[in-house]
Order: C-alpha cells, then sequence, then structure tokens
C-alpha cells in the first residue's frame, strides 16, 4: 500500500501536499489493526455467488457514454496535477477541452478497506456505485478481481495502454493487465538517519534487524505486504511464489528481532517524524516519504536492498455496473499520454507507469527527471518485486499471524 517532493521547486513543496500514503495511513484513525484489516477482514467477503451476480449484472449493464458526456472519478486525496493558484486540476481540465467529457473527480478513497466497505455491499446487491472509475491498490485488485467486480477493459479503447512500464505488465493478480493498468507506483525499503547511526549506512534487512547499534530504534511498517514482503526476499524468497512456511518463517524472523528488542514499533506513516528527529535510527519506509524529507534533511539515507524491494501500485479499475466505461477507458488512455503523465508526475512525483515521461521531464524537470526514487534505473527496477495475490482464506490467515506479531 502508495509520496515524493518536486525537488525543481521547493515552493512547489512548501504546498505542504499530503502524500498518498500519509493519506492512507492517517484516514480514520488507521492504526496496526486497522490497516492490516485494510489488507482483508475475515467473515466479510462476498459469497462466490454474489461475485456471479455482480459479473451477471455487469456484462448486461447498458453504457450510457455515447449520450452522457461524464465520468466518476473516485481517488485518493492530493494525488494529481493542481494549480496551486486557482486549485483548478489542469491535466483534467485539458481532458475535458479535448473530448467534451465532464469528470467529476472526488477525492473519498482515503483508504483500501474503507472504500471497499463503501462499494461492496452496492456491488454485491447488483447496485450501480456511482463511480465510472477508482485507484486501487494491488492487493485490493487482486481481491476484485476475485470477487467479479470489476470489468474487463476494452484494451481498443486504450491504444497507449502499450506505453505501460515493461516491469508493470505481468503481475501475479492481473495476468496480462486485462482489468487494471497503474496510476502511479512506488517502492519500499530502508531509511536511516546518519545521525542516530552513528554515520553508518544501513544496507540490508538483515542489518535492521540484527546490529546491535540499532537496538530499540527500528520501526517497521504495519502494511503487511512490505514488512513481510522485505524479509522474505532477504530469506532468498520469491514474493511473487511464496508458499505459507515462506511466510512462517519470515514471521520467525521478525518475532526474534522483536523479543531481542530490535524492534521499537510498527508504524504506518508516522515513521517519518521520528526518523526526521533521530528518534529512529532506522525504519523499513516508502520512496515518497524519503524523497519529501530530504527536502528539510538531505542527510537523510535511503536504500532499496540488494535482495529486493517491494513494489506497488495504485491501479485504475472500471467497476461492475460501471454507466461510462468507455468514457473511463477514454479516460485511462489519455493519461496513459506520456505528456500528460509527465505534467502529473511532475507534481506529484510518484513512479510513472508510463514509458516516455522521463524524456519529457528531462526537458521540462531535469532534476525530477534524475532522482532514481522517481525514475529508478533498470537495475533498480529488476530487483523490484510485487507480493503476489492472495486467496481470501490466505487474507485472513496471513493477516492473522502478522496482527498477532505487531500487537503481541
Amino acid at each position: 500500500m502508495n509520496d515524493h517532493d518536486n525537488l525543481a521547486s521547493r515552493a512547489a513543496f512548501a504546498r505542504g501536499l499530503i502524500s498518498r500514503r500519509t493519506a492512507m495511513m492517517s484516514a480514520a484513525g488507521v492504526g496496526a489493526a486497522a490497516l492490516l484489516a485494510a489488507c482483508g477482514s475475515s467473515g466479510k467477503n462476498p459469497t462466490a455467488g454474489s461475485a456471479t451476480s455482480a459479473k451477471k449484472t455487469a456484462a448486461a449493464a447498458q453504457d450510457m457514454s455515447d449520450t452522457e458526456k461524464v465520468i466518476n472519478w473516485s481517488n485518493w486525496p492530493s494525488y494529481i496535477d493542481v494549480d496551486d493558484k486557482t486549485k483548478a486540476r489542469p491535466s483534467l481540465d485539458a481532458f475535458t477541452k479535448q473530448t467534451g467529457i465532464k469528470v467529476n473527480y472526488t477525492e473519498d478513497y482515503n483508504d483500501n478497506d474503507e472504500f471497499y466497505a463503501k462499494v461492496r455491499p452496492l456491488l454485491d446487491a447488483g447496485s450501480d456505485t456511482g463511480r465510472d472509475v477508482w485507484c486501487s491498490t494491488d492487493w485490493m485488485v487482486a481481491r476484485l478481481i476475485r470477487l467479479g467486480y470489476v470489468q474487463k477493459l476494452d484494451l481498443a479503447n486504450i491504444p497507449n495502454h502499450a506505453n505501460l512500464e515493461d516491469a508493470l505488465t505481468q503481475v501475479t493478480f492481473d495476468p496480462g493487465r486485462l482489468y487494471s493498468l497503474p496510476w502511479q507506483s512506488g517502492f519500499a525499503g530502508i531509511a536511516y538517519n546518519p545521525k542516530a547511526t552513528g554515520g553508518k549506512k544501513v544496507e540490508s534487512v538483515d542489518q535492521l534487524l540484527t546490529d546491535p547499534a540499532l537496538k530499540g530504534k527500528v520501526t517497521l511498517l504495519t502494511e503487511m505486504r512490505d514488512t513481510v514482503g522485505l524479509v522474505l526476499m532477504a530469506m532468498g524468497k520469491k514474493i511473487e511464489s511464496f508458499t505459507d512456511a515462506d511466510f512462517d518463517a519470515a514471521i520467525a524472523e521478525l518475532q526474534k528481532a522483536k523479543e531481542a528488542g530490535q524492534i521499537k514499533g510498527f508504524t504506518g506513516n508516522d515513521y517519518t517524524k521520528p526518523l526526521a528527529s533521530g528518534d529512529t535510527a532506522a525504519c523499513f519506509a516508502w520512496t515518497g516519504d524519503v524523497v519529501q524529507l530530504r527536502a528539510d534533511n538531505p542527510n537523510l539515507g535511503y536504500t532499496l536492498p540488494t535482495t529486493g524491494c517491494t513494489l506497488w501500485s495504485d491501479n485504475f479499475v472500471i467497476p461492475a455496473l460501471a454507466k461510462h466505461k468507455k468514457n473511463a477507458e477514454k479516460l485511462i488512455n489519455y493519461y496513459y499520454d506520456p505528456k500528460v503523465m509527465a505534467q502529473v508526475v511532475d507534481y506529484v512525483n510518484y513512479i510513472s507507469p508510463v514509458k516516455g515521461t522521463k524524456a519529457i521531464l528531462q526537458v521540462s524537470d531535469p532534476s525530477v527527471s534524475s532522482n532514481e526514487l522517481i525514475f529508478p534505473s533498470a537495475d533498480t527496477l529488476s530487483r523490484a518485486h510485487v507480493f503476489r495475490g492472495l486467496t481470501a482464506e490466505e487474507e485472513t490467515k496471513y493477516n492473522r499471524k502478522f496482527q498477532a506479531l505487531v500487537t503481541g
């Protein structure tokens, strides 16, 4: 589970942009237990029958795109380009001018599970959610596909999908990208404050979990897929294809570090202030947070472990029963134009999923285009992996074990 500062313009950074991940962690008082619930709540998944019903209803739903020039798009807060003076959204305004399609853009996606709780009863009942497109994190996309709550994309309406970065084309939760296309992406790795580490770099998960110099000054993430994923890769496992035994072994490593007093706690996005002050020496952290923190403290260190880092994306999906599917596909196609995506990335500074964006920013904003955490090299991308999709049973089982670790 979503973040970067605009290094070319400190004035733009000073706008106080709330990161997508900050919003995710702070929404509705999300803490460890709530975030774990966001990864999958037992006993609350729709039945297979209701999923089938949703699929049938979706197939029969009439697309009103030809007569109703509108799109209802739900997205995370502070996750699109904004004119800081007028508060307009330039890329959306340009889309409307170009197509005549009005976009009702709503920032009501504050947390995956919270949003799912709003739309699931409607989809389960075979009712329209009132939305044509939204952006869900990888693992939530896996659930939505599994339950039949999202529609296949008509890629004929999205020819620019060919611009998708190669590293994001094949994911286990959506083989062939038939149901989803990334909006923005990010990494999880290791951040450290040299003042608190005695000038030492923290370059591996093993060092983070065992180095006596860091004892009691380490925090990990409450996002199970990032924390367990980083440990799995450090153990030589593949997060695209790990087993129950592999997961249990990773939990055991984390439990050992916790019992040894190495870990002072598990956090959401609230690791940032202690990291900046030095109260936390090192932690698992999301790239975008560190880019933002470096605007004020350029000495903060960040490592994407050689054993591998997690790569997450928030993805466009079109829900079952959406009334304006073709219009939504035109919107996705529009944002997969490198020029348009460059405009968005230059403002939000996430990792672009669209080829050609970097070349444009090399001219318009070189400092952003040269930032490895925004435009990672091929070598970095080769070490980035997506946590595999889970079955409903696995979600419940793994979340229970991880929550026991976090709260025990």
